[in-house]
């Protein structure tokens, strides 16, 4: 807990009140971890257990030799396991299946299980891709209580994908491409123990879902293959993310508007583009993301370390952030906020409105880094960055010094901070009261 001693020499009277009301908010700024939905583990090699019906792939005619085409066999397993009460839609492992672009809809019958323990694989040809299905490939909705678990792998048979992406190819035009895995309209979701891979783009999205748990999960796709975010959360409220090794070709995580309460925990991110809040405001929209966590994690040779990235002339804001315990291993930005991103070079001019970036804190963040920059807080000249808070981060470049870089952001350090973050303004640095005059001044219980 921080005490209002360690504020009172950079800040008035009001604001020492104010920073330590937003640092509590901060450090109690706490996510449940458990739900009421516990992973069942159902062991592919037995029929029945526990009053569960087994809904094999395989008795609906699914030939599993990677090669022939099992979408309708899949469609057919799933229809019967949605409505049958307590039944477990089976992928058998030792076997992969060739599935074309497919909408798994419910809602189910009670609490479906999908145990994955073979391998799901997509054709790799995308110009035989369904015109209907443009960005999805597998697509689970309005779900309730259903649990994802298993040893076995989702594959997207991404590489043509990604050779024919613009930015691979600059002559060819910017278009979208399928998500490995969509879970969307659907609440209490468990996630566990699954490997997704080689995605045609995104290779894992949670949309419009409440209370989420993803746990032991593993993502996978190559540094250089084009927007395969890791997880991609987006209209989401009550998401946990939990010992998860993620590298891919984008961000490891990215969490997008009308998100909140999002907690990640012990998660390895390597290579990627880092763990994101982000992109927010494109094309003059609102973002609003509040209350994400970040505890315990190791960023390896990614390119970002924790993000907050926005366009120019957006609106709404991301508050309510802690990234804490984070060990970077030669990243190259570290700790940064930009709030002119853009992924086009035409699109980039500084436009009077920004999405509102406010207390967000940075606590127990040490590393390596291969930029001079180590923090870099780029933020709107319109709506400044406010209450930015670092605490106990040491940074160091291998083969030379590191500094802070800050434009239009307001906030403090205390703490070991390295490097410094004096650069960070105050409305009034000069600024000296006692602790006494503080403490009776905020009335706050610490």
């Amino acid at each position: 807990m921080v005490h209002s001693a360690v504020l009172v020499k950079m800040f008035p009277g009001n604001m020492v009140c104010n920073n330590i009301d937003m640092l509590e908010e901060l450090e109690s700024l706490e996510i449940e971890e458990e739900s009421e939905v516990e992973f069942s583990d159902i062991p592919s090699w037995k029929s029945e257990r526990g009053g569960k019906v087994l809904v094999n792939v395989d008795s609906f005619a699914a030939v599993g030799d990677g090669v022939s085409d099992d979408t309708q066999a899949f469609q057919k397993a799933w229809d019967v396991a949605c409505s049958t009460p307590k039944s477990v839609f089976l992928v058998p492992q030792g076997r992969s299946y060739l599935i074309s672009a497919t909408k798994f809809k419910g809602p189910c019958a009670d609490k479906i299980i999908i145990q994955i323990d073979g391998t799901i694989i997509a054709p790799d040809e995308p110009k035989n891709w369904d015109p209907n299905f443009q960005r999805v490939w597998l697509d689970f909705s309005k779900l309730d209580k259903a649990i994802f678990q298993g040893a076995g792998v989702i594959d997207g048979s991404g590489s043509k994908w990604w050779a024919a992406s613009c930015k691979k190819n600059k002559s060819n035009p910017c278009r979208g491409a399928p998500t490995a895995l969509t879970i969307e309209s659907s609440t209490a979701i468990r996630v566990k123990g699954i490997t997704i891979q080689n995605s045609q783009q995104m290779n894992f999205v949670i949309s419009r879902c409440d209370t989420v748990r993803i746990n032991g999960v593993k993502v996978s796709s190559p540094g250089d293959s084009p927007n395969t975010d890791g997880i991609h959360i987006t209209a989401s409220t009550n998401v946990v993310i939990q010992d998860t090794r993620i590298g891919t070709g984008d961000d490891c995580v990215s969490i997008v508007n009308a998100s909140s309460n999002i907690k990640m925990k012990r998660i390895f991110c390597g290579p990627g583009h880092g763990i994101s809040i982000g992109s927010l405001g494109k094309d003059n929209s609102t973002g609003i993301v509040t209350k994400v966590i970040l505890d315990t994690a190791v960023l390896k040779e990614t390119t970002n370390g924790v993000r907050i990235k926005t366009w120019q002339g957006g609106s709404g804001y991301v508050r309510g952030v802690r990234f804490q315990n984070v060990r970077m291993d030669d990243v190259s930005n570290p700790i940064i906020i930009d709030q002119f991103y853009c992924d086009s070079p035409t699109s980039c001019q500084n436009q009077t409105s920004a999405v509102k970036v406010s207390e967000i804190m940075y606590r127990n963040i040490s590393g390596t880094t291969n930029s001079a920059k180590a923090i870099k807080f780029d933020c709107s000249d319109t709506v400044p960055c406010s209450n930015l808070v670092l605490s106990n981060v040491d940074l160091e470049k291998q083969d030379g010094t590191v500094e802070t870089y800050c434009h239009s952001a307001q906030g403090f350090g205390y703490g070991v901070v390295h490097p410094s973050a004096d650069c960070l303004a105050s409305s009034d640095k000069s600024a000296e009261i006692t602790e006494s005059i503080a403490e009776d001044t905020c009335h706050t219980e610490l």
